[in-house]
Order: structure tokens, then C-alpha cells, then sequence
């Protein structure tokens, strides 16, 4: 029985930091167990957009990272959003100024998404996607499409045709389907080219749908894409506990004022920063898997993205501890539970 692992630092390759002082109460917690991140774009008052905006948000982490007592091997990733006004010239600038991926939005579909990509397909996009696959620079897609008559539950397999044919007009273009939710998003991308992978969040390899609302509205695990069925779950814990590597971290840890989740139109994001290798060891370690735990981490992400693997390393212990209520003003992820790992 192992009651001690130690890692390889881990890549966590989707991260919202936000800005201001949620962003300086947030970003300790990835830095403790993570060597790089990759800082999602979609942030408010001022969206990533361009070159620019990039070096801004830049500038804002690396000042709250040494604002930090404790001082942090860590790195932050820059990414900028792709909306239909997006242009080829933009793309350049941004990957120039050291954005290393554009990330898309389908309109509507989540938390700052209000002026998100309409259309795939236009003319203008596919030239920008063009742009991307000639420099080098990565795709990140929130896999989702609202639609009328489509239920929350199916929008991501409604997306899934238009993966499967940007995939087909783009096939030297690296795409990532983030935070994969069902059992048919796990079949696309193993049956997809070695240029699409995508990544699985903990708390999407924890929560049903009972879990958001079979016992009573649970504002806290409430999140984009919503989780689905036990088939669903039971998929995507095979994917992250395979070795594929088409299939790596993305925790997807978005903070949220307590406030802002419990009310009547309540944010989606759930804050799994605090607790997620702890986590993360207690689903591979259940499933029997725990050796693979480091490929899922540390080694598959980087090795999509073309980056060296992180020197540093962390070590968890199987000691129990109780998850705080509150941290700042934000509930994180199993909040009052007991994990029977924690980090040393």
C-alpha cells in the first residue's frame, strides 16, 4: 500500500486566474502543485484579445506571483480568445508577443462568453485557423453549441461534428477539446488524428448530474459543460486512467465569490485548485491506476504542446485532512469533506 507518491510538477492546461485580487487569491493554489498553466483568456473587465492584452495579463500574473510570500517555480501559459473579429494579423502578434494557443468560445455557452465565435465556418475564421496551423499555435476549443431545442446535457455531442470536421480541414492543426464530458466526446478523440486530444478535469471525473441536482440545487458543482451520466463519468476515468496520451489534465479550476454562485442566477466554475492532485490521486488510486497518475499529469500535456517536462517535484501523503468551508470568500471543490490525501 503506497501512503506516499511523489510526482513529476504537474501541467495543469486550463486555468482561469481572473484578474485583480481574485486572481492574487487564486493563483497560489496551481502554483503549489503545478510548473506551468495555461491562463484562459476570457477574463473581465478586460478580455485577451490581442498582443497587447496578452503582455498586459502577463505583467498582472507574474507581479502576483511575486507578490507571493512563498516563491513558486511557476509558469503561466498565454493564450488569447478567438472571436469572429479575430483576424490572421492578430493571431501573429499574439503568438509574437508569446501567446502559445487561441481559445474559442462558442457564443453563449459560458461564464464571459457573451461575444464568443458565432461561426466556425466563416470565411474570415478558416483563414485565421489557416494562420494557427502554420505558426504552430494550438487550438483550444470549449466544445459546446447552444442551440434551440438542444438540452445543456447534449450540447457538447452537438459539437462534435463540427470537431470532427475542423479536424478534417485542419489535419496539421493541434486542437484541444477542453474539459470533455461524455462518453461519445472520449470515442471522438481516440478516433480523431494524432493532432486532436483533449483535457479531463477532476471534478468532471468526480459529479453526475445527481450531484448538481438530484438532492437539491448544488450551486458549488454547478459548471460548463455540466456533468452527465455514470457512463459518462465511467468513460472519462478510463480516458485519464488509460495512458492514452491524447488524454491530459485540464483542471478547468475557476474561482468564484461565494455570492456570486449562491443566488438566483448563480456563475458557472467550480474551484478545484485547493484540492485537485489530492483529488486526482484519490480517483486513479480507486480506479487502481495510481502509477499512471503522472503520464495523466505531468507528462502528456507537455509532451502535446511540445514543452519540456518540469525538473521540480511534488510528494502528497495518505493523511487525512477535512477541505475548509470557505477559502477568501470562495467554496472550493468538496468543501467540508474529508480526502485521505494531502500535499505535502
Amino acid at each position: 500500500m503506497n501512503n506516499k507518491i511523489t510526482l513529476r510538477q504537474m501541467d495543469d492546461m486550463h486555468c482561469h486566474f481572473r484578474t485583480g485580487s481574485l486572481l492574487k487569491k487564486a493563483l497560489p493554489f496551481t502554483a503549489k502543485y503545478a510548473g506551468r498553466g495555461i491562463a484562459m483568456p476570457n477574463t473581465q473587465p478586460r478580455a485577451i484579445l490581442t498582443a497587447d492584452d496578452v503582455v498586459w495579463y502577463q505583467n498582472e500574473i507574474s507581479n502576483a506571483l511575486n507578490e507571493l510570500t512563498c516563491q513558486y517555480s511557476f509558469e503561466p501559459l498565454m493564450t488569447i480568445e478567438i472571436r469572429d473579429s479575430t483576424t490572421p494579423r492578430m493571431i501573429k502578434e499574439a503568438r509574437h508577443a508569446g501567446a502559445i494557443a487561441g481559445k474559442v468560445y462558442p457564443l453563449g455557452i459560458t461564464t464571459n462568453s457573451d461575444e464568443g465565435l458565432q461561426n466556425f465556418f466563416s470565411q474570415g475564421i478558416l483563414k485565421t485557423f489557416h494562420v494557427m496551423q502554420d505558426i504552430g499555435m494550438l487550438l483550444l476549443i470549449h466544445g459546446e453549441i447552444d442551440q434551440e431545442r438542444i438540452l445543456v446535457t447534449k450540447r457538447e455531442e452537438t459539437f462534435l461534428p463540427i470537431l470532427i470536421k475542423l479536424a478534417e480541414k485542419f489535419p496539421n492543426l493541434k486542437i484541444v477539446l477542453e474539459h470533455i464530458s461524455t462518453k461519445n466526446a472520449v470515442n471522438t478523440i481516440k478516433q480523431l488524428n494524432e493532432n486532436v486530444s483533449a483535457t479531463i478535469t477532476a471534478h468532471h471525473l468526480c459529479l453526475t448530474l445527481n450531484d448538481v441536482l438530484g438532492y437539491g440545487i448544488q450551486p458549488h458543482h454547478t459548471c460548463m459543460p455540466i456533468p452527465k451520466d455514470f457512463d459518462d463519468r465511467d468513460a472519462l476515468i478510463e480516458a485519464a486512467t488509460s495512458s492514452n496520451p491524447k488524454f491530459f489534465l485540464g483542471s478547468d479550476t475557476a474561482p468564484h465569490p461565494r455570492e456570486k454562485k449562491e443566488c438566483v442566477k448563480g456563475a458557472c466554475g467550480i474551484f478545484t485548485a485547493p484540492v485537485l492532485p489530492q483529488v486526482l490521486a484519490e480517483v486513479f488510486e480507486k480506479a487502481e491506476f495510481l502509477n499512471r497518475l503522472e503520464d495523466f499529469t505531468s507528462r502528456f500535456g507537455a509532451n502535446f504542446y511540445s514543452l519540456p517536462l518540469n525538473a521540480g517535484a511534488i510528494t502528497l501523503t495518505k493523511t487525512e485532512w477535512t477541505v475548509p468551508e470557505q477559502i477568501e470568500g470562495i467554496v472550493p471543490f468538496r468543501a467540508g469533506t474529508k480526502l485521505q490525501w494531502q500535499l505535502a
